[in-house]
């Protein structure tokens, strides 16, 4: 028997119950509206409405969304439809700038003082990703150490850096290739802060070709930066302090090597390398107390990488457009994981490959044929 109409004013506005219209018909025109007066601020619920009898599950949290618990997220028949105030909070990009300037405005989501008196060596933080991995730990109380081979870029970069967080950021010039370079760049890094806490290996050259007209050294000179260059980093860093006061290591990689994607065997096959390496430092260093993780990014806008594999409208790809985010990732997305894999809030995570990418790789498309006509000129 139903019970009768109930005369109160709250009652879920039609246009949410038109969301769940697919999966309860029923929905999309209701006899008599839906009544919302049992419906409490948060927490779970078990309310059946006057005209169909449809039981309503747990709504989300008003105080979880920053709306009112009416726009969270509607349960019904077990099934959870997001309604559109949800999927902003919990699926929509955080601000950032595509250009290598530092964010205009930021609103922590982790505690301000995260990362507060640590110091961080960044290889290739004067650009791109390891530029707002620089910001966003430093935006943390981190102290950091830029590095590339390019002074000029990393000294601009820490004038920008410093100016927006007010930390010190300690730019310096050094190839990931050249084990004394890297010697003595650690070295003045500990003279300047005294330690190193955190290690992120973010250096990496890349450009799309087909494996049958690589050249030996092309496909040598990638290994060198992204695979040795990690190790040579890694290794410099656990001799000179690592080793006797532990430490974390945050390896940057690719899904490019998850399923062989075409045109990039030579950047899949070292980035493959890392994240096996990551694994075994993460078991050998592991009772030193050092922490090593892989985070692989997807494709991401604002980076050289993609300006230069993809072109200017690759957020309007049909590949972006189709894939499971619908979009594009962006820097401050990366930086906020690296921030999580480099804090004590992954204390018990180690060994592990954290894949940030909207779930591109298992969507994008694979073919000699659709990427081929992009390779002839791009280069990193």
């Amino acid at each position: 028997m139903r019970s009768p109409p109930c005369t109160c004013s709250r009652r879920l506005d039609p246009s949410l119950l038109q969301l769940n219209a697919h999966a309860h018909p029923a929905l999309a025109a209701p006899p008599t509206p839906h009544c919302a007066c049992v419906l409490p601020a948060h927490g779970s619920v078990s309310c059946k409405s006057s005209a169909t009898g449809l039981r309503v599950g747990r709504l989300l949290r008003g105080s979880e969304l920053g709306v009112s618990p009416l726009l969270g997220a509607l349960c019904c028949g077990g099934r959870r439809q997001s309604s559109p105030a949800a999927l902003g909070v919990m699926a929509a990009p955080v601000p950032d700038v595509d250009e290598d300037e530092c964010l205009p405005e930021y609103r922590h989501l982790f505690s301000p003082d995260l990362l507060r008196d640590q110091v961080a060596f960044i290889t290739g933080g004067g650009s791109g990703i390891g530029f707002r991995i620089a910001e966003i730990f430093m935006r943390h109380g981190c102290h950091t150490v830029i590095a590339s081979r390019s002074l000029p870029r990393v000294s601009m970069a820490a004038k920008k850096l410093a100016a927006a967080t007010g930390q010190r950021c300690l730019p310096l010039a050094m190839d990931v290739r050249a084990p004394p370079a890297i010697m003595a760049a650690v070295d003045r890094a500990l003279q300047e802060f005294g330690k190193i806490n955190i290690l992120v290996n973010c250096a990496a050259g890349n450009f799309l070709c087909p494996a049958s007209v690589l050249s030996f050294n092309a496909f040598r000179t990638v290994m060198d930066i992204d695979t040795m260059g990690t190790f040579n980093v890694s290794r410099v860093l656990y001799e000179k302090f690592f080793r006797d006061h532990g430490g974390v290591i945050v390896n940057i990689t690719a899904t490019l090597g998850f399923r062989g994607q075409a045109l990039q065997v030579h950047a899949g096959s070292a980035k493959a390398a890392v994240d096996a390496m990551t694994r075994h430092l993460a078991v050998e260093w592991g009772p030193q107390h050092i922490r090593v993780n892989s985070l692989a990014p997807g494709p991401i806008r604002g980076t050289e990488g993609m300006r230069r594999l993809s072109g200017p409208m690759a957020s309007r790809s049909p590949h972006v457009l189709s894939s499971p985010m619908r979009r594009l990732g962006n820097k401050t997305e990366i930086a906020h994981s690296t921030l999580f894999l480099a804090s004590p809030l992954s204390s018990y995570v180690t060994g592990a490959l954290l894949v940030v990418d909207g779930g591109a790789w298992l969507t994008f498309p694979n073919q000699v044929t659709d990427r081929v006509n992009s390779a002839s000129a791009a280069k990193l």
